[in-house]
C-alpha cells in the first residue's frame, strides 16, 4: 500500500485517526515545559492538528514549523490558532523539506512510515539537525495486531537502528503517558553526532 497524500486525506475524511488524543502528549509537554531559550528552531514533521506546536507557541516558541501532506489538518490548525506564522505551516513531503532546527520533535510520525524507510526517516532527521540539535519524542514499544500504520518496535530494534546516526541520551519507557498506551510508549533524546 502506498501511504500518500491521498490516503492520509482519506484517513483524515474517515475519521481513522487513532493518533490524535485531541491534545499535546504529557511525556512531550513535560519536556517542553523544560526547555529554556524561546529562539529555538523547532520542526514538527507529519503534525496532523498540531497540539505541540501550539503547546510550543503558546510556551513562548515562535520558531516553530510543521509540516504535513494534509493541507486540510493545516488549514485547521491555522483556524484554531490564528497567531500563528503561516509562513511556518509547510505542506510539504518531509523527505523533500531543506532547512536546519535545533530540536525536532516526533509525535507519531515515525510509527506511520512503513518500517523499509526507517533508516531513511534516520537519515533525513540527522540532515534537518543543526550542529548539536536533538530529537525528541515517543516511539511505540508495542507490536500491533493489524498491518499498520501504525508499526511497533521495540527498544532494541530502535537502539540498533538510532546509534548508527545518534547519540542516544535518553531512551526509557514513558512514565507519564495517557492511560491508554501506558507501557507502550519509550520517550527518547537523541542528540546529532
Amino acid at each position: 500500500m502506498k501511504f500518500d497524500t491521498a490516503y492520509w486525506q482519506q484517513r483524515y475524511r474517515d475519521k481513522q485517526t487513532g493518533w490524535d488524543i485531541g491534545f499535546a502528549s504529557p511525556p512531550l509537554t513535560h519536556y517542553f515545559d523544560q526547555l529554556q531559550d524561546p529562539t529555538t528552531t523547532i520542526l514538527i514533521p507529519g503534525c496532523g492538528n498540531a497540539y505541540e506546536a501550539e503547546y510550543l507557541f503558546n510556551l513562548g516558541f515562535k520558531n516553530v514549523y510543521v509540516v504535513d501532506m494534509v493541507a486540510s489538518v493545516l488549514a485547521n490548525f491555522q483556524k484554531r490558532v490564528p497567531q500563528f506564522p503561516s509562513k511556518n505551516l509547510i505542506i510539504n513531503d518531509l523527505f523533500t523539506l531543506k532547512g536546519q532546527f535545533d530540536l525536532i520533535v516526533e509525535q507519531t510520525f515515525f510509527c506511520a512510515l512503513s518500517p523499509h524507510k526507517r533508516e531513511q526517516y534516520c537519515e533525513k532527521m540527522e540532515n534537518l539537525l543543526a550542529p548539536g540539535g536533538k530529537l525528541v519524542g515517543v516511539l511505540f514499544e508495542r507490536d500491533f495486531e493489524h498491518p499498520g500504520p501504525p508499526f511497533g518496535g521495540n527498544i532494541k530494534e530502535y537502539q540498533s537502528l538510532f546509534t548508527n546516526f545518534f547519540k542516544i541520551n535518553t531512551l526509557a519507557n514513558c512514565y507519564n503517558s495517557i492511560e491508554p498506551r501506558q507501557n507502550t510508549e519509550l520517550f527518547f533524546i537523541f542528540e546529532k553526532k
